[in-house]
């Protein structure tokens, strides 16, 4: 809404009133594009499960402490689609209605068994289970006694152009380093860290351009799709096809295990929508056209920046 592209923390108070009532006070957002969430994490797992999701040092601690939160969070928000039942020896009985499963976990919330629908392949954690219930992404940041960080746990069904195998086990500076205009932020990634693990939770957005709507943009495509068919960067000016992709990320702290649960969830806006509000449509063309060269090359705009500005000029 500057008119300037920005890369910037950008983090506000989770809660806030942001002008979508009860949604702003969720973690997890819940919406009638479900099944269609759902089956695109199905599919992911299905293709090759560590290409999705990875851990690196991720402590039983530190993995019930997140299962417990995301749990919580899911029960308190939903009470309509989630339930829980613990029994006298602390285990639990997980419910969602949107899945039919049923996890059962270990008083540690380790999961120990699964009932209802079959996926495959099986589930190999609690949180390879929970987060294919939701509708969000879901990334662990940790943090040592010595002050380092490092990128726990990552479950990436929807990576926007980034790889859960080449992230895992690196620091935020290491894992920020390709994204342009992050130098200033990555000289406090230390400090950042601190904030995401220490402070009440919070909540920030980041966009770009996309022109498709498919959630799944590794930059690994699946067997038998060409990279060019698959990235989902090529702006076809007689055929127009162009989507502001946003991400909603929740940053929730968890500081008593040093460490930080971190959520993705992946909307969609149509720019052919937003080019009829004459606001919108000037302060989009006036971001775009502020980008830096290496932003351009970063968010694959470089080819079709012209064209994209020229439709958008377009009555």
């Amino acid at each position: 809404m500057s008119g300037r592209y920005e890369v910037k923390p950008g983090m506000i108070a989770f809660g806030s009133c942001l002008g979508n009532t009860q949604a702003d006070q969720q973690v997890f957002q819940i919406d009638d594009n479900f099944t269609h969430y759902r089956q695109a994490k199905l599919l992911a797992r299905g293709e090759r499960l560590n290409k999705y999701y990875q851990t690196c040092n991720y402590s039983q601690a530190i993995a019930g402490a997140i299962a417990r939160l995301i749990i919580n969070r899911l029960t308190q928000e939903h009470p309509h689609h989630f339930y829980c039942q613990k029994s006298i020896d602390n285990t639990l009985k997980f419910h969602s209605q949107l899945t039919g499963e049923t996890l059962y976990l270990d008083a540690d919330w380790q999961l120990q068994q699964v009932e209802g629908s079959p996926v495959f392949p099986t589930y190999v954690s609690t949180l390879d289970a929970l987060a294919t219930q939701v509708q969000e992404d879901l990334t662990i940041i940790c943090r040592s006694a010595d002050g380092s960080n490092w990128l726990s746990a990552v479950h990436l069904c929807y990576p926007n152009h980034w790889s859960s195998e080449e992230k895992i086990g690196k620091d935020f500076a290491a894992i920020h380093a390709p994204v342009a205009g992050m130098e200033k932020i990555n000289r406090r990634a230390g400090a950042i860290a601190h904030t995401m693990i220490t402070h009440k939770p919070m909540v920030r957005f980041a966009w770009g351009l996309s022109t498709d709507t498919r959630l799944n943009h590794h930059p690994e495509p699946p067997p038998g799709i060409s990279v060019s068919k698959w990235q989902g960067r090529s702006f076809d000016s007689q055929h127009p096809q162009l989507y502001l992709r946003i991400e909603r990320q929740v940053i929730w702290g968890l500081p008593e295990y040093e460490a930080a649960l971190f959520s993705i969830r992946t909307y969609f806006r149509d720019c052919g929508v937003v080019k009829k509000d004459p606001v919108l449509r000037s302060k989009l063309y006036a971001a775009i056209q502020s980008m830096t060269p290496e932003s351009l090359v970063y968010k694959g705009l470089v080819d079709s920046k012209a064209s994209i500005l020229q439709w958008l000029e377009e009555a």
